[in-house]
């Protein structure tokens, strides 16, 4: 059943034209991504669908009995909230009937007077309903529900009350995108949903929408999650929308044969049309009025014939090359007992690695651990609180900022790329801008009109120009469409430098990295190889033991870290047995908690003090046993 279409719809800014005779309809149930270049005007329809903007022509059907939810910059948020209060207004029916439910059993522990039947019968019958409907909408589960989406989303209890005033735009994001969830609209759009997450809270979020009943339309530029969770892909290019079967890499197939086809079937026309245009040259060169006619004839016929429009290749993306001007040493980097600290605040403690001649290394770890940090302490930005560190020779560092701190906002495109490589002639500078889709007078706009895109491909040519031989890339593909990402990736393939690269962007780091450096307070885990091989290593570390023989492990050594995995795989069954013994006993409380209360409304208990008494005292034990148990289980959660 359709739940959600758009037909013909057009939209325009002055000349022009963004969206045009778009028509779509989406199933209920169904998981699209939504994807096309920046600027395709992917974003104006969601913002048309979600009703935040006028669209010049065509309709809109939504199913009215479907709620939608829309996650877009424009957050609906009560900044003099604090986080937990915020999404707790989501359950604002739940919490009124928390306080009327506390109400009643005040009124019904008073004593039991006969000549008030009528008034302790309907106390007890409004009891009954509104506990049973409290229960059926999650009363005794809604507070756990909050708290694991903003753990899983990478809040921790400390955040919980917080002002939503103090926090950044990247927190505020991921409030309104908990918030949303909570809510569980019937149809979801999301927008750059994986924007401001760590890698940690992406899987989390991925595993959530998987299993979310709901229909979604997702914008993203993450090509990992979209195939995750998508069943159908919708493109948007050249103002209006073309939809495929299956997650991206899926659509990826079916694009490029049907572009197969549109080109035979284009080539096979132009071949008919030019044998029929060869034809009728030839009658007309007969000159003769049986041969004129015949021309006349099949000129009108081809005149008529449907013709075939060539098919469109896929939209421009830059051409990024990086190139080494000098060869560095074989040790690139030495880092040994670094730590770093912001007051009470520890990033990290005595963390050591090395770095050789053409290794490219992903630096992860949860979002505040300190990974920019540790990139401002190589390149000699800030200090060390301990340790050291030590470039090789002929080691000369590039640094990608994904913050864009380093473009001066008032300068033209020309003149910040010009004024950091003024050797450069006019030709090789304007050659250079073509070549990441800077052309003719765009190169004269200023800076701070630019969109983040195109900052990244500025700042992207900058460190092309450079040469470095070295480069530290935080999250470079930050802001780039998929076909940047995939230019950008392309590029890193062919570097013979070095490559320390910070990404929550796991389908680069599938592609391009071969190792991984995960970043924690305590120390920092070296993997040898990309992020599936992480994936694999973290879900079944004991599968590997010959990467520790690589590593120059001593046969007792490797003894002894067995004992040591084999001792914490028990603590750890041991933690799990614990969780789902558990789950049993919330379960069977939550049960014996609804017999009891129905029992509580029974004429032989309310009728009796002294019974109702007892009842009432053993519902508020089990009430306060399982608010424990929700407590001990969240931390076997997390």
């Amino acid at each position: 059943m359709i739940v959600l279409s758009c037909k013909d719809i057009t939209k325009s800014y002055g000349i022009d034209v963004i969206l045009e005779n778009v028509t779509f309809g989406i199933n209920e149930g169904e998981k699209i991504g939504l994807i096309g270049a920046n600027g395709a005007g992917k974003s104006t329809l969601f913002r048309i669908i979600g009703g935040e903007l006028e669209y010049d022509s065509g309709d809109v059907f939504i199913d009215k009995d479907k709620k939608i939810g829309y996650l877009s910059q424009h957050l609906s948020l009560n900044t003099t909230s604090t986080i937990y209060e915020e999404l707790l207004s989501v359950f604002q029916d739940l919490v009124d009937m928390e306080n009327k439910l506390s109400k009643l059993e005040v009124s019904m522990a008073e004593a039991y007077d006969p000549s008030k039947e009528d008034y302790h019968n309907k106390l007890i019958h409004d009891y009954t309903l509104l506990n049973e409907l409290y229960i059926n909408r999650g009363g005794y589960t809604f507070r756990g529900e909050i708290s694991r989406v903003l753990k899983g989303l990478g809040f921790n209890e400390d955040d919980f009350s917080k002002s939503i005033d103090i926090l950044s735009g990247g927190q505020k994001t991921r409030v309104a995108l908990c918030k949303l969830l909570l809510i569980k609209p019937e149809i979801l759009l999301l927008d750059e949903p994986t924007n401001h997450l760590d890698l940690d809270a992406i899987e989390w979020l991925e595993e959530y929408l998987k299993n979310y009943k709901g229909t979604m339309l997702i914008i993203s530029h993450d090509r990992f999650f979209l195939d995750a969770i998508t069943n159908k892909t919708m493109e948007v290019a050249n103002g209006t929308t073309q939809l495929f079967n299956g997650n991206y890499t899926q659509s990826l197939e079916q694009k490029k044969k049907l572009y197969e086809e549109q080109l035979k079937a284009y080539n096979l026309q132009q071949d008919e049309i030019k044998r029929q245009e060869e034809i009728i040259k030839k009658y007309k060169q007969f000159n003769r009025e049986k041969s004129i006619r015949a021309a006349e004839s099949r000129q009108k016929a081809l005149d008529k014939i449907d013709r075939i429009s060539a098919p469109t290749k896929e939209g421009k993306a830059a051409r990024i090359q990086f190139f080494t001007q000098i060869k560095s040493g074989n040790d690139v980097i030495h880092v040994e007992d670094l730590s770093k600290a912001y007051g009470e605040k520890q990033l990290f403690r005595n963390i050591s690695f090395d770095m050789h001649r053409g290794d490219r290394t992903a630096l992860i770890g949860e979002n505040g651990r300190g990974k920019t940090t540790l990139f401002r302490i190589l390149l000699n930005d800030i200090k060390a609180d301990a340790g050291s560190k030590v470039l090789g020779k002929n080691v000369f560092v590039g640094y990608y900022d994904q913050e864009q701190s380093d473009l001066d906002e008032s300068k033209t495109i020309i003149d910040e790329v010009w004024d950091d490589f003024p050797e450069l002639t006019t030709t090789e500078i304007r050659s250079a801008l073509a070549a990441f889709l800077f052309k003719g007078e765009e190169v004269f706009k200023v800076i701070s009109t630019l969109s983040g895109g195109e900052k990244c491909r500025i700042n992207l040519l900058k460190l092309m120009l450079s040469q470095s031989n070295m480069l530290l890339l935080d999250e470079p593909t930050n802001h780039l469409d998929i076909a940047s990402r995939e230019a950008l990736e392309d590029a890193l393939l062919g570097y013979d430098g070095t490559v320390l690269v910070i990404s929550h962007d796991r389908y680069f780091l599938n592609k391009v990295i071969d190792k991984i450096f995960e970043l924690k307070e305590e120390e920092l885990t070296e993997y040898l190889g990309n992020y599936s091989y992480y994936m694999e290593k973290k879900t079944n570390p004991y599968r590997f033991e010959l990467e520790e023989e690589a590593k120059g492990k001593t046969k007792t050594q490797i003894i002894q870290d067995k004992k040591k995995r084999k001792e914490k795989e028990k603590a750890e069954k041991e933690l799990k047995n614990r969780a789902k013994a558990i789950e049993k006993e919330i379960t069977d409380l939550e049960e014996k908690l609804s017999k009891l209360t129905e029992y509580q409304c029974q004429e032989e208990v309310y009728s009796n003090i002294e019974k109702s008494r007892e009842v009432d005292n053993e519902i508020s034990s089990i009430k306060e046993t399982l608010e424990a148990l929700y407590a001990e289980w969240e931390t076997y959660m997390e």
